[in-house]
């Protein structure tokens, strides 16, 4: 049994040894570039949000320019027309996202999930209408898209653009815009 057992580690000993042994390396030969060549650097890309976007749902239209402070932006709807700055930015996931800022929103009645302590009759100082109206409206930024959630739900209800119906609204921006 003993010599059983000596075999057994001989045989084990010799597999291991011949499976470690080095093998034939492979010369890596470096190539000299060319003088007359040049080494390309990537370019890094280089988004433009400039241009007018426009939703088929709705006659409303946002029309992106840079300016020497950043961006400025002309929205337009079947009943009004309003330019201010417009400000890009992206959250902590990576998104990126359009604030037009200095519209205000056009009905708010608030988070009505701790109705409690808003309830008018508890508080009457407070009521829906002494709501301050939120302003400024944000766009998410998705490949020449903005999209803009337009109204909230029952729990927060909300109009920003009372012109558009549309729970999103979808700005495409236009090819023979700026790009």
């Amino acid at each position: 049994m003993n010599s059983r057992n000596n075999l057994s580690a001989l045989v084990i000993s010799f597999l291991l040894i011949t499976a470690c042994s080095d093998k034939p390396k492979t010369a890596i030969i470096p190539q000299k570039q060319p003088k007359n060549t040049a080494a390309l650097t990537a370019e890094k890309s280089t988004e433009s949000f400039e241009g007018i976007y426009t939703s088929e749902d709705c006659d409303l239209s946002v029309q992106i320019t840079k300016t020497k402070e950043g961006y400025a932006y002309f929205l337009q709807t079947s009943t009004r027309k309003v330019n201010g700055k417009a400000t890009i930015a992206q959250n902590e996931s990576g998104e990126k996202y359009v604030t037009l800022e200095g519209i205000q929103w056009d009905d708010y009645e608030g988070d009505i999930s701790n109705e409690e302590e808003k309830d008018s009759v508890s508080n009457p100082e407070k009521t829906a209408k002494d709501m301050e109206i939120p302003v400024g409206i944000d766009a998410s930024y998705v490949k020449d898209t903005l999209t803009i959630q337009n109204y909230g739900n029952s729990m927060n209800s909300y109009t920003k653009i009372s012109e558009c119906g549309a729970k999103y609204i979808r700005l495409v921006k236009q090819e023979n815009s700026k790009k």
